[in-house]
């Protein structure tokens, strides 16, 4: 027996053929988990700018995905010609949002384990991701601590700005505190009673402020 004998009888013989029906099946539960985690991508997205073409990507990365891996489940000899080629290709897309890594890594998952075959195992564990998602970024939202940025011009003015913050919010933080010739710059970390912002007009009348800004705060950028 030959090495193209063995190959012959081992490989070539039986890895040409799939089920059609198999197949179909596989890509519409991906394209269904791919569509279930884009809206949760929507529903818990709390970052500056809204990408519908990275929401859009969730959906086709789970069918790649499941394309692919069933392709390398029915054939061996393509299994290493796919690790080969993937190996070669490089992203250079950057990642904006930490959260955006475990949706990618989501739908990379769901790809995989739908293409091996374990469907109720995909489906099953969506759900619980998604359940887990939507609890926990729906509560983060109402967590948010603030910035204050207040411009003062001496020192009786940044006294009775700070006092009139500490008794409008839950709790105060002085982060830092500029001194120059034009007056003193306090940046501080609040977080609000309510949604109320009315106390910021209050200190803009303050005598001495010459300016408040209140910004959304998540410990990863402004907004």
């Amino acid at each position: 027996m030959t090495f193209n004998d063995i190959f012959k009888s081992n490989f070539l013989e039986s890895v040409t053929s799939f089920s059609i029906l198999d197949t179909a099946i596989g890509m519409v539960f991906a394209l269904a988990i791919g569509l279930f985690i884009f809206l949760v991508y929507r529903k818990t997205f709390n970052g500056v700018m809204y990408s519908t073409g990275f929401a859009m990507t969730l959906v086709g990365l789970s069918l790649v995905t499941t394309l692919v891996i069933m392709a390398v489940t029915s054939n061996v000899v393509l299994s290493l010609g796919m690790v080969g080629a993937l190996s070669i290709v490089r992203f250079r897309a950057a990642i904006k949002e930490p959260m955006e890594i475990v949706y990618l890594f989501w739908a990379i998952a769901a790809g995989i384990v739908i293409g091996a075959g374990m469907i109720p195992l995909a489906v099953i564990g969506s759900a619980m991701i998604g359940v887990v998602l939507l609890l926990f970024a729906n509560r983060r939202i109402h967590e948010n601590p603030y910035l204050l940025i207040l411009n003062c011009r001496d020192e009786k003015a940044e006294g009775e700005a700070l006092g009139l913050v500490q008794d409008a919010v839950e709790r105060f933080l002085v982060k830092s505190k500029m001194v120059n010739d034009a007056g003193i710059e306090v940046t501080a970390q609040v977080r609000l009673k309510d949604a109320g912002t009315s106390f910021v007009n209050r200190l803009h009348a303050v005598e001495g402020v010459g300016g408040a800004t209140l910004v959304s705060y998540n410990g990863d950028y402004m907004a």
